[in-house]
């Protein structure tokens, strides 16, 4: 595995954080013809990206450092195609690519660590892959592919996979020191330190403890985590063996969509607080009372391990293999919108204006005793919580044979995973709409008697899942220049799931899901010279379902095939490399068949066809004077072709264009001391927040600075301002009800300050 720097992800990157510096700025002429890349090649073997008959984006760690992610999703913006909503906190966020249509969550993408990915099901309810990883110090780059020849490799993602590596140890002893700070108090430190066991075994270690109230102040340290990774690599003669494994503890507050009506309730407001962090909620035909913690927010406490290594067998044939287990809990509890907000004095002049606010007595807080005004604003919050015990397996073992022209790569692929898990949403109050407003009394649901204003889906469910498949590639070189490569994958997907609604021991719904499917990928890349290239692909790939997709459609789960989403892709692209420019230009087109969409837990769901297509930009230029610009857009149109109720209307929640503009300068100081500027301007396109295009979000425009010190080989100071002006937009709606007055914001403006020692 390379660990070279990347240059053309400096640029990548720098769409919000500003291109790169320094000595990474002077190679980028020099090494981005040697860029490899290894996700998205046949058993994961090192390929030149120039050669890469694929889109793929590489982020390296120094771009990762300047871009100083909030979460996973956040830096993920990074990546040409991708549309990610990371305004939820620490976990939780919504991720889109290509205009694949989706009502939230992740179901087109896949996170892997080291090549095998983290949870076999891209998304299952109130948990999506990028909930169950944090980037910190020991990440060496992460690899972004979009579609491409993935449908039929690893497990068969036909959307974006995410490839995180880790950093590896040396003959040199190495390490960094960090602490980090912020205007809204983060205290955070990091370390990492790597070097020879003994001849031939080399280790890395490192990790974090972190600690604020939120970016969107809680009142509490609402954000805790820590996390630590050791990386043991030994070198062989015919080849490498690596064993990692990362311990994970970090949660924060999950920020949901405000009452948009409200006065004062901006991008600041956070509906948690110290008034309501502890509450109860009541579910079972018993209506059982039991007592949670918000403050416990959304997180991921678990174990993430693995095993690599790869062999040349003889002259000809290698074997590269790729285990992951991953266990832990990922749960999630939060403060959810049931409706908008309404006014007191409204209220009380007319009750018809909120049917559910009965007032029995004078509206007080339930915690403070003061009596509410006729100013104030009340609304409906349902106290959710959702348990998840996870676990997964997933081994992806392949050999492949170098040919005088071709190459040939044959694998097997298995994944199992099961999930038990228990909800109980709903459990909705009235709630004052305030900075960590209170509960009140006097409205007459929320009696302590009453079980809550309204519904309630409770649940206790378990399923396991099993997937194998065999996988083969072909690549044939006819010239130097012009390769062309077929790749086929048949792969067994099953389903065990029984689920009981009500928590009345009763189960309600079963499925003993059993099916197969065969995918398959053609793709080409012409050399024009050493410095251009074009290349073509088309592939067919599928989605299989999960527990969700089951439950959700229960009564059609029979059919097997009803249930599989159909994604067929188109890719043309053109790459070119010249002294001070470098320009990745992608076309594509895809149609998705039989997705689902669900405007909550429980609630029917409709079956669709979404097609789209676009374009992806990422080019930068380089100036002798230190000056450079990098530009990354994504201009797609989406559409829903067939629906019960939608067709024509474009796929929610993805713009039809975004631009990120990053230009940077540096300064060489005395004393080989580094001063380097930079900004990015992020230009986002107006969006429709739902299925049926009623609710529109308008496009916006956020301005990132920042600055870089470097003081020498040691020292450095990092200084980064996140969403300058302040900028207030909107991410989301209310998905659970577009017709309410409520969204989520980006978050607000806040500065970073960030100061570590290497040595």
């Amino acid at each position: 595995m390379s660990n070279a720097k990347t240059p053309l992800a400096a640029a990548i990157a720098a769409l919000l954080i500003g291109p790169a510096t320094g000595a990474l700025a002077q190679s980028a002429d020099t090494n981005l013809l040697e860029e490899v890349v290894v996700t998205g090649t046949a058993g994961g073997t090192e390929m030149r990206k120039l050669d890469a008959s694929f889109a793929i984006t590489n982020v390296n760690d120094e771009d990762i450092k300047r871009f100083s992610p909030k979460s996973t999703a956040d830096l993920l913006k990074t990546v040409p195609g991708v549309w990610a909503e990371s305004s939820g906190g620490v976990a939780g966020a919504n991720v889109f690519v290509r205009g694949f249509p989706a009502s939230g969550d992740a179901p087109f993408l896949t996170v892997q660590l080291e090549g095998a990915p983290i949870f076999p099901p891209p998304t299952v309810s109130f948990l999506e892959n990028t909930s169950l990883f944090r980037i910190d110090e020991t990440i060496e780059r992460m690899e972004g592919l979009r579609g491409g020849p993935q449908s039929v490799q690893d497990n068969g993602q036909p959307g974006l996979t995410t490839n995180f590596l880790l950093k590896r140890g040396s003959e040199e002893t190495e390490g960094l020191v960090k602490y980090s700070t912020s205007d809204y108090d983060l205290q955070r430190f990091d370390a990492r330190l790597s070097g020879q066991l003994s001849d031939g075994l080399y280790y890395m270690v490192g990790g974090y403890v972190s600690s604020s109230p939120g970016i969107r102040d809680a009142g509490f340290n609402a954000e805790e985590g820590k996390q630590f990774t050791v990386n043991i690599t030994k070198e062989l003669e015919q080849g490498s063996v690596s064993v990692y494994h990362r311990v994970t503890d970090d949660a924060g507050v999950w920020y949901l969509p405000i009452a948009l009506n409200v006065p004062g309730a901006d991008a600041s407001f956070n509906q948690v607080g110290t008034l309501n962090r502890q509450g109860s909620l009541r579910y079972g035909p018993d209506a059982t009372e039991k007592a949670v913690d918000l403050g416990e927010g959304r997180g991921w406490v678990g174990s993430v391990s693995g095993l690599n290594f790869d062999l040349q067998i003889n002259e000809t044939w290698s074997l590269t293999n790729a285990l992951n287990v991953t266990a832990g809990d990922a749960d999630t509890l939060g403060l959810v919108p049931n409706g908008g907000a309404v006014n007191v004095g409204s209220l009380l002049a007319d009750p018809n204006v909120d049917s559910g606010a009965l007032v029995v007595a004078p509206i007080t807080g339930a915690v403070t005793g003061k009596a509410v005004g006729s100013d104030a604003y009340l609304q409906q919050l349902g106290l959710w919580e959702v348990r998840k015990d996870i676990e997964s397996f997933t081994n992806n073992l392949a050999f492949t044979g170098e040919f005088e022209q071709s190459e040939l790569t044959l694998g097997y692929y298995v994944a199992t995973t099961s999930v038990d898990e228990w909800w109980s949403l709903g459990n909705q109050k009235y709630y004052l709409v305030e900075q960590g407003g209170e509960r009140v009394d006097g409205i007459a649901c929320n009696d302590s008697s009453v079980d809550s204003c309204g519904w309630n889906y409770d649940i206790d469910a378990t399923g396991d899942a099993r997937s194998n498949a065999l996988y083969g590639a072909y690549t044939y070189h006819l010239n130097t220049a012009l390769s062309l490569d077929v790749g086929v994958r048949q792969e067994n997907h099953q389903v065990e799931y029984t689920v009981d609604e009500g928590l009345d021991g009763v189960i309600t719904k079963t499925a003993n899901y059993d099916e197969n499917k065969m995918s398959y990928t053609l793709g080409g890349n012409y050399d024009i010279n050493e410095q251009q290239g074009v290349f073509a692909r088309y592939s067919l790939g599928y989605k299989f379902p999960y527990f969700d997709d089951i439950r959700d459609n229960y009564g059609a789960y029979s059919a097997g095939e009803d249930l599989i989403k159909e994604v067929t892709q188109f890719e043309l692209g053109y790459k070119a490399v010249f002294d001070s420019v470098s320009a990745y230009v992608t076309l594509f087109s895809n149609e998705v068949k039989g997705d689902t969409f669900v405007t909550q837990p429980g609630a029917p769901a409709q079956v669709y066809t979404n097609q789209a297509y676009g374009i992806e930009l990422d080019g930068r230029w380089l100036h002798d004077s230190g000056f450079s610009l990098g530009v990354n857009g994504t201009f797609q149109e989406t559409e829903i072709s067939e629906s019960p109720t939608d067709n024509g209307n474009e796929a929610p929640r993805q713009p039809g264009m975004q631009l990120r503009l990053t230009p940077s300068y540096q300064l060489n100081l005395a004393d080989n001391q580094l001063l380097t500027f930079y900004g990015a301007l992020s230009i986002v396109g107006e969006r429709y927040a739902d299925q049926g295009n009623t609710v529109t979000l308008d496009g916006y425009e956020k301005l990132d600075v920042g600055a870089i010190f470097d003081a020498g080989e040691n020292l450095s100071l990092q200084i980064a301002l996140d969403n300058a002006t302040d900028e207030q937009a909107l991410t989301e709606g209310d998905p659970r009800n577009p017709s309410a007055p409520n969204g989520r914001y980006i978050m607000p403006r806040n500065l970073k300050v960030s100061v570590g020692y290497h040595f």
